[in-house]
C-alpha cells in the first residue's frame, strides 16, 4: 500500500493538467486556441520523447532512484501549482507550467514502475503490486476528474483552481511520505555487474519487439475510444449527461478486478490471462458499434463489462516485464524498459488524437451534431476491437503467451 500510494496524486494530477488547464486558460484566460493547440501538441511531442532519456538516465544513476523521485514529485508539484497560479504572458506561462509537470510526471512515474519491478517479491506477488499501484492510479483519476467539476460549481474558476492545487499538493506530500518509508525498507534487486544497453540493443532482444508490438497494438486499440467517448456518448448515444457515471463504472470494474486477474495469471501464467483479457476487452466492447441512441443502460453494462479487462491491462504488462528483468540480469535496465511503456502508451494517444479525429471528419462528421452516418461507432468501437484482436493474436505467436 505504502508503494503504490504516490500514483494516486500523480494519476490526480494528469486530467486538470491535460483537460481543465486548457479549458481554462482559453476560456478565462482568452488564450487563442489556435496558439494554444500548436503548443500543446509541441509540448506532447516533447512529453514522449523525453521518456526515454529520463528512462537511460535514471537507469545511468539507478543508485539514486529515490532521489529521483523525489525530485520529480517536487517538479511535478511546482508546476502544477504555477498552472493555476498564472503570472505574465498566459501562453508562455502555460507552456513552461506543463513542460515542468510533465517531466516531474515522467520522472516519477518511470521510476515508480521501475522500483515496483526490482522489488524482491515472489514472481506470483508481481501482479498484485502492480495491481495496488495502477487501482490506486485510478482512484486518482476518479478523483482528479470529480474534483474540478464539484469545485468549479461553488466558487469562480480561479478560486476552485487555487484549492484544486491545495488537494493536489497534500496529497502529492503524502504520497511521498509513504515511497519514502516504503523505499527505506524494500529490498531491491542489485545485480552483481551492470548492464549497459541502449534502445537499439534493448530491441535486439527478440522478446521486447514482440512486446513492443503487441503493447504498442493494445496501446492504441484502447487510446482510439478514450479520445472519442466524449464524441460517442454526446453525438451518438445522445446520453452526455452521463459521461461522468459512464467513466466512473468502467474504471471502478477495472480496479475491482485486479485481484481477479492476479488470481488468474497466478493459475494460468500472466501471458495468457494478459491473452485472455484482450478477446473478453473486444467480445464485450464491440457491442457498443450496435448500440442505438439514447442506450444508456446498455452501454453502462458494456462500460463495466469491458472496465474488467482493463484491469488486466494495467497490471499485467508491467508484471510481464518485471519478470523478464530478473530472469534476463538486466536490472540496471530497469527504467528504460518502463520508459518504453510510458513512450507506447503516449505514442497511441497521439496516433489516436490525430489519426481517428480527421479521419471522422473527412467522413463529414461534426463534433455537437448528431452522427447521422454512423460513422462514431464505427471508429469508437468495432476498429478499436479488430486492432485489439490484432495485439491478442500477436502475443499469441509469441513466447511472451507462454510466460
Amino acid at each position: 500500500m505504502t508503494y503504490g500510494l504516490l500514483a494516486l496524486p500523480v494519476a490526480f494530477a494528469g486530467l486538470p493538467l491535460f483537460i481543465h488547464a486548457p479549458d481554462y486558460y482559453a476560456t478565462d484566460l482568452g488564450v487563442p486556441l489556435a496558439a494554444m493547440g500548436a503548443v500543446l501538441v509541441g509540448l506532447r511531442l516533447i512529453d514522449a520523447v523525453q521518456d526515454p532519456l529520463i528512462g537511460s538516465l535514471s537507469d545511468r544513476f539507478h543508485e539514486m532512484r529515490r532521489l529521483i523521485v523525489l525530485v520529480g514529485a517536487v517538479l511535478l508539484g511546482a508546476g502544477f501549482w504555477m498552472l493555476f497560479h498564472p503570472v505574465g504572458e498566459p501562453l508562455l506561462w502555460m507552456a513552461i507550467s506543463i513542460l515542468i509537470c510533465t517531466t516531474g510526471f515522467s520522472m516519477v512515474g518511470i521510476n515508480l514502475q521501475a522500483m515496483g519491478g526490482l522489488w524482491q517479491v515472489d514472481g506470483s506477488e508481481r501482479v498484485r503490486v502492480a495491481g495496488v499501484r495502477e487501482g490506486l492510479g485510478l482512484i486518482g483519476l476518479l478523483l482528479g476528474s470529480v474534483t474540478p467539476t464539484v469545485l468549479v460549481r461553488s466558487m469562480d474558476a480561479g478560486a476552485a483552481f487555487h484549492w484544486l492545487s491545495v488537494l493536489c499538493l497534500i496529497s502529492l506530500i503524502i504520497g511521498v511520505a509513504a515511497f519514502w518509508q516504503w523505499s527505506g525498507r524494500a529490498a531491491m534487486a542489485r545485480p552483481a555487474k551492470v548492464v549497459s544497453l541502449n534502445y537499439l540493443a534493448l530491441m535486439r532482444e527478440p522478446w521486447v519487439r514482440r512486446f513492443t508490438l503487441t503493447y504498442g497494438l493494445s496501446s492504441l486499440a484502447s487510446a482510439i475510444p478514450a479520445v472519442l467517448i466524449i464524441f460517442y456518448v454526446r453525438d451518438h448515444l445522445n446520453a452526455q449527461d452521463f459521461t461522468g457515471l459512464f467513466l466512473i463504472l468502467y474504471f471502478i470494474s477495472g480496479a475491482a478486478t485486479m485481484p481477479l486477474w492476479q488470481r488468474i495469471s497466478t493459475r494460468f501464467g500472466k501471458g495468457r490471462a494478459w491473452g485472455l483479457s484482450m478477446v473478453l476487452a473486444s467480445l464485450t466492447f464491440v457491442w457498443a458499434f450496435f448500440l442505438p441512441p439514447d442506450a444508456v443502460i446498455m452501454f453502462a453494462v458494456v462500460c463495466i463489462l469491458s472496465g474488467t479487462a482493463f484491469g488486466a491491462d494495467l497490471a499485467l504488462p508491467s508484471a510481464i516485464i518485471a519478470d523478464r528483468l530478473e530472469a534476463s540480469g538486466h536490472e540496471t535496465a530497469a527504467s528504460r524498459y518502463y520508459a518504453l511503456l510510458a513512450f507506447l502508451s503516449k505514442l497511441a494517444l497521439s496516433l489516436a488524437t490525430g489519426l481517428s479525429l480527421p479521419a471522422l471528419a473527412a467522413f463529414g462528421y461534426q463534433p455537437g451534431v448528431a452522427d447521422s452516418g454512423g460513422y462514431l461507432p464505427l471508429f469508437y468501437a468495432l476498429i478499436p476491437c479488430v486492432i485489439k484482436v490484432m495485439a491478442a493474436l500477436s502475443l499469441r505467436l509469441s513466447p511472451l503467451y507462454r510466460h
